[in-house]
């Protein structure tokens, strides 16, 4: 018996997915730009740079790791890649740490300029917008980050965004096998006209803050995708501000861990909305992830050795001024994560990043003493300052906290002071020689205000 079987219908997204298109464009730019270590005349910071190898992947989740033995608890600085192959901006970095287990990964992370996809083309199911992307993909290294805010607030340009509705207007917006949306897709490309005409048509139909396989919606696409502009539209038209992906990571903590402060700032001018403490799955905060972030970025600057990469110290300034943007937009300095209560001041003492203890020491806080002796499962920040074995800032780590009021006498839970987790020789004994003399002087103070009294 002859079964007439009709065609089955044609999928309704039939283009390559987010991912695919950002790895495509990912490798043009990579096989297209020189190494930026190489750029160290110029006085210009370059556009776009290759990104790390995908084995060099920074993973920003919870601090796990135990401090029973601090002896061990830095690991030497080996020569690491960026050096050799440059930096991408906005790449998520090089591996952190062992004990931060859980890598924060996305589709969309691994791209951060998305402008111009000149040899991609859709579908006839998604046609192709006829326009460009208006970003610029040199704007995140270049833009002035204790200065004037860049501007993101731009108008698009009306006929395109009238040719942008028209096109869209009969499309399907069914999501493909992966879960994206046209606007997923438009947003990844960063189109901003068609992703505006088309988070228009979602808002209809309800489906603005629709998720992909990995959980993130348009604006989190747009976000890790660095497109401020397309941020700031979504968010206009009424995208979840506070949505997480399969990670727990909001818009905050995925712009925070990238090191965007364009994109952070098109976030923070949305507030009261946005949760400046929302937790991910690890139990951190945007502030844990910019602080990380940080840290890793500093340790490949040191690694790149005396040519000093201008990528690497430009993605540092960024990144260190995200820690900036989030503590004065109101995020809580004294937040400790939830795998092992490490604070910020924790995390950077642990990297031996200098660079962020010195700026979250100047901070004026009327409890400053309190901050700076606060305990991760019974270590404090000193415990770890005395433990960075062969880290060349460790005297001057120890020197920033006991100047702001780190107490020598705390013990943690294996009843140690920091001076019995300095290392042996000479170097461990002048460091032992220098704690114990503070608090001899900090017994003194005590006796004598007790003597007032």
């Amino acid at each position: 018996m002859h079964v007439d079987k009709s065609p089955k219908e044609k999928q309704c997204c039939s283009l390559l997915t987010v991912k695919k298109l950002l790895e495509q464009k990912r490798r043009r730019e990579t096989a297209s730009v020189p190494s930026c270590s190489t750029a160290g005349t110029s006085p210009a910071l370059p556009t776009p740079v290759p990104q790390l190898p995908s084995a060099e992947q920074f993973t920003c989740t919870g601090a796990s790791s135990s401090y029973s033995d601090m002896a061990v608890s830095y690991e030497q600085w080996a020569p690491a890649a960026e050096s050799a192959v440059g930096y991408y901006p906005g790449h998520p970095d090089t591996s952190y740490d062992a004990a931060y287990s859980l890598p924060m990964t996305s589709d969309y992370g691994t791209q951060q300029q998305l402008a111009g996809y000149e040899g991609d083309t859709m579908s006839q199911t998604y046609q192709e917008c006829p326009m460009s992307a208006v970003t610029d993909p040199g704007m995140a290294a270049s833009w002035s980050l204790l200065g004037s805010s860049p501007s993101f607030g731009s108008s698009m340009d009306a006929t395109k965004l009238h040719q942008a509705r028209m096109l869209l207007s009969g499309m399907d917006y069914r999501q493909d096998e992966d879960g994206d949306t046209i606007l997923h897709i438009y947003t990844a490309k960063g189109l901003r006209e068609c992703a505006f005409a088309a988070a228009e048509r979602l808002r209809e139909i309800g489906s603005l803050d629709a998720k992909e396989h990995k959980g993130k919606t348009a604006l989190l696409v747009a976000v890790t995708a660095n497109q401020p502009e397309i941020v700031r539209d979504l968010l206009s038209l009424g995208a979840d501000i506070n949505a997480w992906d399969v990670n727990g990571q909001t818009a905050l903590h995925l712009a925070a861990h990238y090191g965007l402060p364009g994109v952070l700032r098109a976030i923070l001018s949305s507030r009261p909305a946005v949760n400046l403490e929302a937790r991910n799955f690890e139990g951190m905060t945007p502030l844990h992830c910019a602080a990380i972030s940080h840290s890793v970025t500093t340790k490949a600057l040191s690694n790149s050795g005396l040519m000093m990469d201008v990528g690497l110290q430009s993605k540092a300034a960024e990144k260190l001024s995200c820690v900036q943007m989030l503590l004065t937009a109101g995020a809580f300095l004294h937040s400790q994560e939830i795998k092992s209560n490490k604070t910020v001041l924790h995390l950077a003492v642990k990297e031996g990043n200098i660079d962020l203890v010195t700026y979250l020491l100047k901070i004026p806080l009327p409890n400053i003493k309190d901050f700076v002796n606060l305990k991760a499962h019974g270590h404090t920040a000193l415990h770890m300052a005395a433990g960075l074995h062969g880290n060349p800032h460790q005297e001057e780590i120890l020197q920033l906290l006991l100047r702001r009021g780190a107490d020598p006498s705390i013990r943690n839970l294996e009843n140690d002071q920091p001076a019995h987790l300095l290392q042996s020789g000479l170097q461990g004994e002048q460091l032992k020689l220098m704690l114990k003399k503070r608090s001899a002087s900090s017994r003194r103070r005590i006796v004598s205000l007790q003597d007032q009294e």
